[in-house]
């Protein structure tokens, strides 16, 4: 299962924001196990780098950031993906981004806490706690 990770859910890993951190956690331990493909949008890594820059230090989220690259494929934004976002009629633009980044790079399904904005989704979108549950009823 190739999972395209928004950025809430990695800023609640990073941020260690409860009660959402457990389970951001537990995801990414599956992702470095590689139970799940897991993909950030390229808009993604400079986001988490500006907000973890003034939460954590600019050196802490340097860090972090290579943590994540060396364990997720990166779906890119180029001319394409900012048209296809154009014409998804999302309400949020960002989050259209990052629908048409996951479709573009093969994504199956994307985990975010903010289920009804991907409400027009050609993709499944998971809470973190489905797909937790999803990926854990699956034999290994």
């Amino acid at each position: 299962m190739k999972v395209l990770f928004d950025t809430n859910v990695v800023l609640d890993h990073l941020l260690g924001r409860e009660p959402y951190a457990d389970t951001a956690e537990q995801l990414l331990n599956l992702v470095d196990t590689r139970r799940i493909d897991g993909v950030i949008c390229s808009t993604t890594a400079t986001t988490i780098h500006y907000l973890a820059s003034k939460s954590v230090g600019a050196s802490a989220a340097i860090d972090y950031l290579r943590k994540l690259l060396a364990i997720f494929d990166v779906a890119c934004v180029d001319r394409e993906v900012l048209q296809g976002a154009l014409d998804l009629g999302f309400t949020d633009f960002e989050d259209a981004v990052l629908h048409e980044a996951a479709c573009r790079v093969g994504a199956t399904a994307i985990v975010t806490r903010n289920g009804k904005d991907f409400a027009r989704s050609s993709l499944p979108v998971f809470d973190p706690a489905e797909l937790l549950a999803a990926v854990c009823a699956q034999p290994k």
